[in-house]
Parts: structure tokens; C-alpha cells; sequence
């Protein structure tokens, strides 16, 4: 017996690290009775090529499905496509969900206007006041490998974030030896190529870490309504001088929240955001 972590999934196939080496299995047709099924990310057991136990998890990711993460990477970018709060807000909500830490990476300032910097400088002192991690990279690669490469040790990452931002182009100043395929950007809809297929944790800054496709939208299935709130760090901490215990901060008298929205001490922005999600949520639960 042996145990690993698995670090790719293609075609029923699992290749399982274990110490210095990586093994092919299988896994068992037991796992479908039980209604498991094993994905890049878990810790498990196996011999003979065949994975026999798959270890509990500290937590799930749906899309793209992998397990056991310590963090994930929001890669977004100012030009090409534009950059989008909204996105990476509705993103956030779910890192957030999962307890796990998040870094946003924003690119492509090499390349934008002087308007869309400018524009892309107030959220960042917005992310930044919340406690956020906000990374430009510099057209160095050696600054920006001594930026972002000490994220990495000892860790499992996730780089999520629309298709086109440049993740695995990211990923290839990091550490070059990848030489991962990157896409072109549609010059009429601003979108790039999904040029990442599957999911595979790769070897980064002594660490692992998965290119994810990219992606434009995301459900809040299995997220409560009582959730979203927490998931907004600005709003949970702001929630707990509120009149009523119950409050949704959008209709309710005496709420700290929508008083820290008019101080302009919680951005008017991450708000409507935050009123958005909530009745997204709680409209879901109607059917």
C-alpha cells in the first residue's frame, strides 16, 4: 500500500504522486457504488494501480472539480478583456465559501490606456482596504517570480479567472520550463481561447498549482443565503452593529451595513454586488 496525491485526471486514468515518483492507476469499481469519485487534488491510497481509499477532504471545488486547495489565484486584467469587479466579486463569493485564501493578480497594464489604469487604481485600493492581496505584475520576470513565487511554497493553488487574461502565460514566466499552450484573445468579443483542457496540478515555486479553463459565470449552488453575507469580509464585520440580528442589509431600519455604505466606509460597488448575489440566491430557493 502507498499514498499520494493525485495531480491529473484524463479518461479514467489517475496519475498519483507519491514522494518523487508518479504513478498510473485506476480507480475502484467500488468507488461508483459508493458514489466517489476520485479527483485531482485528493490525498489517497493505492497499490497494484489501483486507487483503494480516497482520504477525507478539507474542502470541494465544483468547477473545475478538484479538491483539498489552499488558495486560489483570481488572475484578471485591465484591457482585453476588461477588467470586471463584478466578475471577480461573484468569484470571491465563492473562494470565500470555501475558507480558503485568495490573491488577486491583475495583467495586461503593460498594454492598457491611461483611463482604464486609472479606472482599475480605485478598485484596487478597494480590494486592498477589504485585506485582499492585489499583485500587478512588471514586465521583469525576475521581480515578478520573486513576487509571486514564495505564494506558492508548500501549498495547493488554483488559478481561476475569465479566459484571455493570460493565466497560462502567467504560469510560463513562473516557471518556464512548463511551456504551457496559450491562446489568441478574440479581437471582436475580447475573449480569449480555453487552451487548458483538463485538470493538472503542475510543480510551481515548490508547490503544486492548477491552470483552470476559463470562465465567464458561476451559480451559487450550495451557497446559503445567510452565506453571502459572510463572504463580503467588509459587510461581515460591519453586519455585527446592525439593529436586528436577521438582517439582510438591503430594506431593514437601523442597519450598520447600508450607514457603512453612506460613510462610504464599505464601496457603494461591492454592495449592489453583495444585494445582487443575495437575491440571486434567495430567488433560487424558490424552485
Amino acid at each position: 500500500m502507498y499514498e499520494g496525491q493525485i495531480v491529473k485526471s484524463v479518461g479514467g486514468f489517475y496519475d498519483v504522486k507519491s514522494e518523487a515518483s508518479v504513478f498510473r492507476c485506476r480507480a475502484r469499481g467500488l468507488f461508483r457504488k459508493q458514489k466517489i469519485k476520485p479527483l485531482v487534488g485528493d490525498y489517497v491510497t493505492f497499490a497494484n494501480d489501483y486507487i483503494t481509499a480516497v482520504h477525507p477532504r478539507t474542502n470541494l471545488l465544483h468547477r473545475p472539480p478538484m479538491a483539498n486547495i489552499d488558495q486560489v489565484f483570481l488572475i484578471f486584467s485591465i484591457t482585453k478583456p476588461t477588467f470586471s469587479g463584478y466578475l471577480l466579486d461573484r468569484i470571491l463569493v465563492h473562494v470565500e465559501a470555501m475558507d480558503v485564501d485568495a490573491i488577486i493578480v491583475v495583467t495586461k497594464n503593460d498594454i492598457a490606456s491611461e483611463k482604464e489604469c486609472e479606472a482599475f487604481h480605485d478598485y484596487q485600493k478597494i480590494y486592498e482596504d477589504v485585506g485582499y492581496p492585489v499583485i500587478v505584475p512588471s514586465e521583469d520576470d525576475e521581480n515578478l517570480q520573486k513576487r509571486l513565487l514564495p505564494y506558492f511554497q508548500d501549498r495547493v493553488s488554483v488559478l481561476a479567472g475569465p479566459s484571455g487574461v493570460g493565466k497560462s502565460t502567467l504560469l510560463n514566466r513562473l516557471a518556464p520550463d512548463l511551456e504551457l499552450e496559450t491562446g489568441d484573445i478574440s479581437e471582436s468579443l475580447e475573449r480569449g481561447k480555453h487552451t487548458t483542457r483538463h485538470v493538472e496540478l503542475l510543480s510551481v515555486g515548490g508547490g503544486s498549482v492548477a491552470d483552470t479553463p476559463g470562465f465567464s459565470s458561476l451559480d451559487f449552488t450550495g451557497i446559503e443565503m445567510e452565506l453571502v453575507q459572510d463572504c463580503f469580509p467588509e459587510i461581515s464585520a460591519a453586519r455585527m452593529e446592525c439593529k436586528y440580528r436577521g438582517c439582510t442589509h438591503r430594506k431593514e431600519d437601523g442597519c450598520a451595513v447600508k450607514a457603512a455604505v453612506e460613510r462610504g466606509e464599505i464601496a457603494g460597488g461591492r454592495y449592489e454586488h453583495y444585494r445582487h448575489f443575495f437575491n440571486e440566491v434567495e430567488e433560487s430557493r424558490r424552485y
